[in-house]
């Protein structure tokens, strides 16, 4: 298999799925929810899902694909050539910012990481990687996360975690936010993914994620050392939603064991 001509087939992807997201902001979008009134879809996430679906099939039509909008076939393995797309992570940005969303994907092959892909499609910057052969923004190559004290630690989390909920024990995660430098949230998990392996934060934590929103990210993160896991520290599951935290590697340990407490 060659990576390489399936990295230069992806970037093209990404580069034109990009352009004509940026383009639909001259005509409507239709917004609809999806499970809750919070969680949005729109006739642009859709329609940039099957834009994927198309030009992947025509290159390879033995490839598998997991996208979050569910236009293609059901996948229930990671045997195989597997796409995992989210063709907007970050809808709400999107629909009200036009502003901070990603294009995000990750390539694998029997369930291991081969490439790895965000987007910001706005500000057309590329994160990626090639497995064993490092990590880039946009040509310049991303160096390996430096170790940091948790007290200089800036991470991102959503502030729903620090007020009373069914997920996590929130005292302590208040203890975490009291303990680090300082706390963002950008609304977009690929973005937050993207700012950990480019340093400019050094944790992201969500307590519910799927495939799509991490599928790039993870492959990245392992070509600069960050750490990427569920809850349990163990390998988020690629088939279904669960726990996620991304870090330099000389907080994860000490986040999960003394932070995180789930219910």
């Amino acid at each position: 298999m060659d990576l390489h001509r399936i990295d230069e087939f992806a970037k093209e992807m990404i580069f034109e799925a990009g352009k004509r997201i940026r383009d639909a902001f001259s005509y409507e979008l239709k917004v609809e929810t999806k499970s809750d009134a919070n969680d949005l879809v729109t006739n642009i996430d859709r329609e940039t899902e099957l834009f994927f679906i198309e030009k992947i099939n025509a290159f390879a039509p033995h490839h598998k694909i997991i996208g979050e909008e569910g236009m293609g076939e059901k996948v229930e393995s990671l045997d195989g050539p597997v796409w995992i797309i989210d063709p907007i992570d970050g809808t709400m940005n999107f629909v009200k910012q036009h502003r901070h969303f990603m294009i995000t994907i990750g390539f694998f092959v029997n369930g291991i990481g081969k490439l790895g892909y965000i987007f910001d499609v706005m500000r057309e910057d590329l994160f990626y990687a090639i497995a064993d052969e490092g990590a880039w923004y946009n040509d310049s190559p991303l160096r390996k996360l430096k170790p940091i004290d948790i007290k200089e630690a800036v991470i991102g989390i959503n502030a729903s975690w620090v007020t009373p909920n069914r997920r996590v024990n929130h005292e302590k995660i208040i203890d975490l936010v009291k303990t680090v430098r300082g706390t963002r949230s950008y609304g977009s998990a690929a973005m937050e993914i993207a700012f950990v392996v480019s340093g400019k934060l050094d944790a992201y934590l969500s307590m519910r994620l799927s495939p799509w929103d991490i599928g790039g990210g993870i492959i990245i993160a392992k070509e600069v050392g960050a750490v990427a896991t569920n809850f349990q520290g163990e390998k988020f599951d690629l088939l279904s939603t669960d726990t996620f935290i991304i870090a330099n590697p000389s907080i994860h340990p000490l986040i999960l064991e003394q932070y995180i407490e789930e219910k």
